[in-house]
């Protein structure tokens, strides 16, 4: 069976939907086309089907595509004039007035109001033709198809997880964790003239909504029984004198240790937030904060100084750094 179709003529032509879902309710639909062929227009026909823009073929109608309450809105251009025909239906509208002439590349742009979509989502096809009567009876002079597509609903969630990153090394390259290398530090050969010193690096952040805190938890250095002091008091670095200590500061005597670096907020305790100051209590708390807090990097620094009489031997020590979030 041969089949022949009339080529489309209207060539520029739209329809823009206030809502592109599936089973929304009165929405307005923008249409505009401009004339192909000059001549008498006193109707034009408005076709909404499910399988197919071309007029030759069987309009079938889209379940739940309503426009038996739509309204016509504005209309602009220079093809005006029009009110809905009576024999409008459910998915056809008829825009009827007095035949009028119209010049080829005249244009029209009129809303359609208290449109209800189809039910389902998938393809939508349009049919729009236009006619020297005012019934759109008898052969259309214009004609043109336009597809369109309606969607579901689209719903978007996502979770963000509570989280805390803590992460320690002897060193860390900026905030990345990965990057930290292993937390042990060799004092090497310690003498009454010179200071020992070391330093280790810490990384923290987290989303908890009341902060963090961390602290220390350990011991001095001791060789068997033999104990080099803590500053359990705090104080500057001495040579010469039996102590171990550390701060979170850049320091000049002697010169070890960085500024705390980040863009969050987390603050030092007070005890070891001085420069060149130096102190150590198992259980005190070295930094925190009240709130969420982005990265933060901190670096501990350790000073060992002893005395001439101070017990030869291996000293050493394991100190653990404690992170807890306030969720």
């Amino acid at each position: 069976m041969l089949r022949v179709f009339r080529p489309l003529s209207f060539p520029p032509r739209s329809l823009i939907m206030s809502s592109s879902m599936a089973a929304a309710v009165n929405i307005s639909y923008r249409m505009a086309f401009t004339v192909a062929t000059s001549g008498t227009i006193g109707s034009v026909k408005v076709e909404f089907c499910s399988n197919s823009p071309l007029e030759e073929e069987p309009c079938v109608a889209p379940v739940g595509f309503d426009v038996s309450d739509a309204t016509l809105g504005i209309q602009t251009g220079s093809v005006l004039g029009f009110a809905l025909s009576p024999l409008s239906t459910s998915n056809t509208l008829i825009l009827t007035r007095p035949p009028v002439a119209e010049n080829a590349g005249e244009e029209a742009v009129i809303d359609i109001n208290g449109v209800d979509n189809q039910t389902s989502p998938g393809s939508l096809f349009v049919r729009i033709l236009s006619y020297p009567t005012s019934d759109a009876s008898g052969p259309a002079t214009d004609s043109g198809g336009l597809a369109l597509v309606l969607n579901n609903n689209i719903n978007i969630q996502a979770e963000v997880p509570p989280f805390i990153i803590f992460c320690l090394g002897e060193s860390i390259v900026g905030f990345n964790c990965s990057t930290a290398t292993e937390a042990f530090s060799d004092l090497g050969i310690m003498t009454p003239s010179t200071t020992s010193a070391a330093q280790s690096q810490i990384v923290v952040a987290t989303n908890a909504g009341d902060g963090y805190s961390m602290w220390v938890l350990g011991s001095s250095m001791t060789s068997g029984s033999n104990v080099i002091p803590a500053m359990a008091g705090g104080g500057p670095s001495v040579k010469g004198t039996s102590q171990f200590g550390l701060n979170l500061r850049a320091n000049t005597n002697p010169v070890i240790g960085q500024e705390v670096t980040g863009p969050g907020v987390a603050g030092i305790t007070a005890n070891y937030a001085n420069q060149n100051q130096f102190r150590f209590n198992s259980g005190d708390v070295l930094a925190s904060t009240l709130g969420p807090d982005d990265f933060r990097k901190y670096t501990v620094s350790y000073i060992v100084n002893v005395a001439a009489g101070q017990p030869g031997g291996v000293y050493s020590t394991t100190l653990t750094y404690v992170c807890l979030a306030n969720f």
